[in-house]
């Protein structure tokens, strides 16, 4: 306690010499007898305590402090402060607020803090995620990280400091010059995962049962490839339009088929899936199985499940269970099979569905990225009036029928689902 009272005095001459403001002062509370006794063991739950409250911090919006408040006020303080949250999209907020309290412990076992942003230090922090060196004894530094994971952790920490209010620079010659060389000494080609055709969809669904819980799987496998839905966007869906406040779109079940509608991380777009001319593999006639005897008329349309899968429960079901549904159901069906079981899991993933539609579509790329909603594809159009017209992007193999996106969509109607179109049959 002396020696902490004497730095304290230290640290207010220096303070008092320097002028340094008020509120950016050295301050030190002196620590009571049960926060002694109680600090050392859990220092590293007090440094997690301390970096929520930091990200809560960070996402508070109050009023100027020269301006009174009301009744009015506050409730518009609520609203902005809803709408600035409603910026990112959840994984994205917590994958930024892992960043940050992974950065922030790393500076606090490096004796520094994570405020205000040093340069210096952002650069030995990824030299120390690329290099692996075993410094930093928290996962997952103990093994390199690849360039694409590092670049994404720069950008969680730009996220978080401009949500706190101070400037990064990532051009920064500490920051620039490191990140290059990491780029230059590490990069890899990208990994590209294994398509899923429609042959292999058809041998994954075949393994599923037909409890409640197959019914569910059936629909997600067939609905996410017929439409090339991301899997954030097929466990996003909800039965009606504002169902849910954490809807990223909704599904209208016509005669001729669905029409989905998804607030995607490229915009709102409208996706047709027309029925199929077996029932053992139409992803609509899947997804009315699935809400019907699942007694879904409202919320999530693809909730979890009861142990004995006989009752389908209220919550929405995380992106995840899309990926281990594809990596469990490829092995199940035995495709690549003379591959090792390790490199089959790696092959495929979430993004399979996608690669499958846009590679089994026979039709102009341009069409493809249109239905895939790839912010590229608005860049390719030749001029605004050449897509006035009904666009079919379908591949019937096996009587599987995939996407049907309506470019006219002045011209089509409620419940004409297709109208415009013309079904393609390919043996």
């Amino acid at each position: 306690v002396s020696e902490m009272r004497h730095r304290q005095a230290i640290e207010n001459k220096w303070n008092a010499v320097s002028e340094i403001p008020a509120d950016r002062q050295i301050q030190r509370k002196m620590p009571s007898e049960t926060e002694k006794s109680t600090s050392a063991p859990s220092g590293e739950f007090d440094a997690a305590r301390v970096d929520e409250r930091d990200q809560e911090e960070s996402d508070d919006i109050v009023l100027p402090s020269h301006v009174a408040g009301s009744g009015t006020l506050d409730r518009l303080v609520d609203t902005a402060r809803d709408y600035a949250r409603a910026a990112a999209s959840d994984n994205t907020r917590r994958a930024y607020a892992n960043d940050w309290a992974h950065f922030a412990r790393w500076c606090r076992m490096k004796g520094s803090e994570p405020l205000p942003p040093s340069p210096e230090m952002i650069g030995l922090y990824l030299a120390d995620l690329a290099s692996g060196s075993g410094s930093f004894p928290l996962p997952p530094a103990s093994r390199p990280l690849s360039v694409s994971t590092i670049d994404r952790r720069l950008s969680g920490l730009a996220w978080n400091y401009a949500q706190r209010g101070f400037t990064f620079d990532r051009k920064n010659r500490h920051i620039a010059t490191v990140l290059a060389g990491i780029k230059r000494k590490h990069a890899r080609p990208p990994v590209q995962k294994e398509a899923i055709l429609a042959e292999d969809i058809l041998a994954m669904v075949a393994t599923l049962p037909f409890d409640l819980r197959g019914l569910r799987d059936r629909a997600i496998l067939l609905l996410g490839y017929a439409g090339g839905l991301r899997r954030s966007e097929i466990v996003s869906l909800d039965v009606h339009k504002d169902d849910t406040s954490d809807s990223g779109g909704w599904i209208e079940i016509l005669e001729k088929g669905a029409l989905l509608t998804l607030n995607a991380k490229t915009g709102w777009r409208e996706v047709e899936i027309g029925r199929g001319s077996k029932d053992q593999t139409c992803p609509v006639h899947a997804l009315e199985q699935w809400l019907h005897f699942a007694k879904i008329d409202f919320g999530p349309v693809f909730v979890g499940t009861s142990r004995d899968a006989t009752r389908a429960l209220d919550t929405r079901l995380n992106d995840k269970h899309v990926a281990r549904l594809i990596k469990r159901t490829v092995l199940n069906a035995g495709i690549r099979s003379e591959l090792p079981e390790k490199d089959r899991l790696a092959l495929f993933s979430g993004h399979s569905l996608r690669a499958g539609l846009a590679s089994s579509a026979e039709v102009d790329e341009r069409y493809v990225q249109k239905l895939l909603g790839h912010a590229s594809a608005e860049m390719q159009l030749p001029c605004p009036g050449f897509l006035d017209h009904a666009t079919q992007i379908s591949a019937r193999r096996g009587n599987l029928t995939c996407a049907v996106l309506l470019e006219d969509k002045r011209k089509r109607g409620r419940g004409h689902l297709g109208a415009h179109s013309v079904l393609r049959h390919v043996p």
